[in-house]
Parts: C-alpha cells; structure tokens; sequence
C-alpha cells in the first residue's frame, strides 16, 4: 500500500506523495533528503521556534512592558497560530492514515474519460481529495501525464490541489474561518476547471501539442475498486489507533512548512509595521500586483503560504490578496515550470501554465477584495 502524504520512505513516483526513491521530475522538492541519518533541519529548527515561542508566551504572557517588544510580538504570534492550528492538524492526521488505505487506482479510476468537460471535473476533484503538498501534488500529475491523462485533465488536477489538501483546508477553517475557505475553494476549482478546459482546446486546435500517451477510457472500475478497499481494511480500535500514528509520521513533511510559515509570519509581524503591510499588501490593485510579485518569487511549499495568507486576510484585511497568495504561488512555481517541461518536452504547455492561470487569479482576487470591503 502506498502512502497519501507528503513524503514517505516507500513513496514511489507513482503514489499519493512528495517524496520517492525513483522521483525524477519533482527532484526540487519540498522534501528533505531521504537519508537513514539525515537531520531535518527546516522541521526541527521551524519546530523548536514555534515551540518556545509557545513556551515563553505561556510563562511571560503577553507584556507591553517587555524591554524587547519584537520579541513579544513573535512569542504571542507563535501562541496565537498553535491555538488556530492545533485541531485541524490532530484532525488530519487521522484523514491522512485513512488516505493511506486507499489504492492508488482508485485515485486514478476517478479521472475517467481525457478531453471531456466531465473529465476535467473529475480531475479537478480527484486533486482537491488527495492530501498532498503543491511539490507532491506536482509528481502525481506527471505520473497521470505518463498514463495518458489528458492535458486539461493534468492541468485540472495539478491547479486544483496544491493548498487544497484536507490538513491545510482544516487549518485555514481554523485560522481564517468557514466562510473565506468555502470560497477559496469554490474559486480554486472554478479556476482549474476552466484552465483544464482551455487547455485541451488549445490541444484541439493544435496551439499545444497532445499528450502521445493519451487514452479514453480509464483503466480501472471506480465502485468495484472503492468496495474491495473498503471491505479489506481491519476497522478495530488498535487499527485506527495505527492509522492515526501513521498518519501524524506521514504529515511531517507538512508540519515542516506550516511551522516555516508561522515563524515568517511571525518575522513579519515583529518587523513589518502593520500601518505599512496593509499599505503594501493592502486591498488595492497595488496590494494585488505585490502579492504576486512576492508570491513568485517566495518559494514556499503550500503548507508554508497558509499562515501567511491567514494574515493577508486578518491583518491586511485583503482576502482576494490572499486567495492570489495561495493560488499563483503554484502557478508560478519554477519548480512546477520546469518539470512541466521536461515531462511533456513542451516549453509551451509549460509556460502556458502562469499564462492562462494568473490572469484568473487576479481577477477572483479582486473580486474577492470588492466584497470583502
């Protein structure tokens, strides 16, 4: 059985993850290196940070009088994130050992037929369902590229995953409420709907070149392969309790860039007036093209641009800049770019990418902006 995470030790190219002994086209990866002995220094110095900050808060409090007010502001930030955050977390974790059950040709039975409306949505769905980060997302979709998914199918898939996954939604409800992550979501797959759409119609008008490896029909049957998985899992107690710990060891690979992104956002609070980061990243046009700008050329996996985006929309009071945040961090990722590239051998398919995306993007975010004032 493979693993529905972000990384994991066995994790093929072909399975639900980030990370693989055979990765080839998602090398620049969010993952760490898979060494017995390897240190991960990004989770365990994020970690130990957001730790003690948490730490501090609880033995210090929040004191105005602190000959160090910085360092106040980080501490209380690090509180502040670790009670918005902790439920969705604990939460998915358990989400995530359950995705880990699932065979992988469940996943690919839901595409269903390449160059059909109907195919992209299903495609669109089967990337906002997988718990992956935008890096593990990426690999997946160039394996469903060698299967013969269509490109509108591939592009659906990959546009409509990155922050989608159930742990980031989960923390995002906690952080930035119920009804801004609806409508994130609801935009995310409008956005990757219709990019799916363009796509294959510029591959119909020969604008794009076709995936050679296209086929029409999908390999496996959805219901039989769903029953057989559902009725060969042991249900008892000590079973779930394994599956709960498999999947808190499977989201550290998450848990790194969610701690990455709370201690920026926690850098940014303690030295970024908050007169002049709502000027700068404001509700504005200007505050809509500077968070594109930072957000292309930020690299940040996923997991790391929720806390940021979570401030974009309490503190810049700029959800739509946040939505862009989220969403054109992928469609301008180099990482994304390049192995698009060198799956297809198509410079053009690769850099209609942004092309076709950002445009949408700005465009739902400014709106977005319009009625959150």
């Amino acid at each position: 059985m493979t693993a529905s995470s972000c990384c994991g030790s066995d994790a093929k190219v072909a399975a639900s993850s980030c990370c693989g002994t055979e990765a080839t086209a998602g090398e620049a990866s969010c993952c760490a290196p898979s060494g017995g002995k390897k240190i991960d220094w990004l989770l365990w110095g994020c970690g130990s940070a957001v730790v003690a900050g948490y730490a501090g808060y609880l033995a210090m409090g929040h004191s105005e009088d602190m000959a160090l007010p910085w360092l106040g502001t980080l501490m209380h930030t690090s509180f502040e994130m670790v009670n918005a955050m902790w439920w969705g977390i604990i939460s998915a974790a358990f989400f995530v050992g359950l995705l880990g059950r699932i065979p992988r040709e469940l996943v690919m039975s839901v595409l269903g037929k390449g160059g059909t409306k109907r195919g992209i949505f299903r495609a669109t769905l089967a990337g906002l369902l997988l718990d992956l980060c935008n890096h593990g997302i990426l690999m997946v979709a160039m394996k469903l590229y060698e299967r013969g998914a269509s490109i509108g199918q591939v592009m659906a898939f990959l546009i409509a995953s990155p922050w989608n996954s159930l742990t980031l939604t989960l923390i995002l409800v906690g952080l930035i409420g119920l009804k801004w992550t609806l409508l994130f979501i609801v935009g995310s797959m409008v956005i990757a709907w219709l990019s799916g759409w363009i796509f294959d119609r510029l591959v119909a008008k020969g604008t794009l070149p076709a995936n050679p490896n296209q086929v029409n029909d999908a390999d496996v049957p959805f219901l039989p392969t769903l029953k057989a998985a559902w009725s060969g899992q042991d249900w008892s107690v000590p079973s779930l309790a394994a599956m709960f710990w498999q999947g808190l060891k499977e989201s550290k690979m998450v848990l790194r860039w969610v701690f990455f992104g709370v201690v920026l956002v926690a850098l940014v609070r303690a030295f970024v007036p908050p007169e002049s980061f709502g000027v700068w990243f404001g509700a504005s046009f200007t505050g809509l093209i500077a968070t594109l700008i930072a957000t292309t050329v930020i690299e940040v996996c996923s997991e790391g641009s929720s806390p940021i985006a979570a401030d974009l929309v309490t503190r810049a009071a700029a959800p739509g800049n946040a939505f862009t945040f989220l969403m054109a961090g992928a469609s301008t990722d180099y990482t994304e770019i390049m192995a698009l590239q060198n799956t297809t051998r198509s410079w053009k398919i690769a850099l209609f990418l942004p092309l076709v995306t950002v445009p949408q993007v700005l465009f739902i975010g400014w709106l977005m902006n319009t009625a959150g004032v």
